[in-house]
């Protein structure tokens, strides 16, 4: 049995996540693998009362993790830039690196990856993207041999658990202080909600995908923070749910990409995948669409991936580097060329005339209507009127939302994308 040792960096809930899953599951492992994960050292700044690491030989510098006998230094501090430092310190002591951590990737992925085979190296990142689904080799090695077209998909637990709960009728703040206390969301969750997290990831999986350096942040993001509960009852009125997709698309040699809220269809693969799952959709020329889906987050999830990553690394050869291929430039397709169609909600005074005035705009702009409904109305003397758009360009979208909310009769105005089928 081959025996593979390891120093982990950090101690939060993620890395004594690792430490009880190789612990309880050492039998498994052994017997799945024939692999042996040995626990040298771990780097932890203060202890953890949830988790006591027994023997096992602390370093409250968890730079000094790099000079044991290790094969292996697992990441898992978060944070970026010292992350980063750590990174390449063990890369230039000639350690392989498991990083769970998607934003040191998207960020400095490109200097760290030259510099792992520069040592001669690896580094792996499996649970840096949707915990322990399988996502990462997928694309790497499984589907080396398809053009992908397309990849969409949920990639943000916590968003898509606040998403859920709201389709059922909870409300945002309450459901986004549930997920707090459940462990779903950080005491400051603005990365999650405000889709951030899901863009890098879908940056990430792109740049496998495309064969390209990672992109640049200036891709359009949008969080899941304005969302009312009256959208998703209309949307469902018409056939539709709301999730939060990040998507990357390659079309005429340029690349899409995207994360931000959008109508699904309901008996869609995608929409029907609740609660902290992430789910992907992978378009291919040679299997044509693939879904995978699993927990997005979670001590269990992370952990499970790592060990995977571990296992991968050990079956490879540790004295092996991953091949230098070559890397496009990225060349991102501006967001103001795509074209959608639209949700629009637009609160308004039940007065005569009030559909023609917002209809007018519409048409003045070009902007054809598949669909206009004014609903119950609602407190004082406003109505929700629901309008869906035929295609038109994103570059109109903002002029034409401002427009209406121009009119003295409008109180409210949201839009949400339709994601094409």
């Amino acid at each position: 049995m081959e025996n593979i040792k390891i120093g982990i960096c950090g101690w939060g809930n993620v890395a004594t996540g690792l430490f009880k899953a190789i612990q309880d599951n050492r039998n498994e492992i052994n017997i799945n693998s024939g692999i042996d994960i040995e626990i040298i050292v771990i780097g932890a700044r203060r202890d953890n009362p949830k988790c006591h690491p027994g023997n096992i030989e602390i370093e409250r510098d968890i730079f000094k993790v790099i000079e044991h006998d290790i094969d292996v230094v697992i990441e898992l501090i978060g944070g970026v830039e010292t992350a980063k430092d750590l990174i390449l310190s063990a890369i230039k002591s000639k350690k392989h690196v498991i990083t769970a951590n998607k934003a040191v990737i998207y960020h400095y992925g490109d200097e760290i990856f030259k510099e792992a085979y520069k040592n001669n190296v690896k580094v792996l990142f499996e649970s840096s993207v949707c915990a322990g689904t399988p996502i990462i080799k997928l694309l790497k090695e499984e589907l080396a041999a398809n053009k992908i077209s397309k990849i969409s998909g949920m990639l943000n637990g916590t968003s898509n658990f606040i998403l859920s709960k709201m389709e059922d009728g909870a409300d945002f703040e309450n459901t986004l202080s549930f997920a707090q206390e459940e462990g779903y969301a950080e005491p400051d969750p603005s990365f999650d909600i405000e889709g951030l997290d899901a863009a890098h990831k879908i940056g990430i999986l792109s740049a496998l995908a495309y064969g390209t350096t990672l992109p640049p942040e200036e891709f359009y993001i949008e969080g899941i923070s304005n969302i009312d509960n009256s959208d998703f009852k209309y949307a469902m009125e018409m056939g539709y749910t709301i999730k939060h997709l990040a998507v990357a698309a390659v079309k005429k040699n340029k690349i899409e990409l995207r994360a931000h809220p959008a109508l699904v269809g309901l008996k869609s693969y995608l929409a029907n995948l609740k609660g902290v799952r992430n789910g992907i959709e992978i378009d291919t020329d040679l299997l044509g669409t693939l879904h995978i889906a699993g927990s997005g987050a979670g001590q269990e999830a992370t952990a499970s991936g790592i060990i995977s990553d571990i296992v991968h690394l050990a079956n490879l050869n540790l004295n092996s580097s991953d091949k230098k291929g070559l890397k496009k430039e990225f060349d991102l397709r501006p967001f103001n060329d795509l074209t959608f169609q639209y949700y629009f909600y637009i609160e308004a005074e039940d007065i005569p005339g009030v559909m023609a005035s917002i209809t007018s705009i519409f048409a003045k702009k070009n902007v054809g209507i598949e669909s206009i409904v004014q609903k119950e109305n609602l407190d004082k003397n406003l109505v929700p009127i629901i309008l869906i758009t035929d295609s038109f360009l994103e570059k109109e979208h903002l002029d034409l939302l401002n427009k209406v909310l121009e009119l003295e009769s409008v109180n409210k105005v949201r839009s949400i994308r339709i994601e094409p089928s």
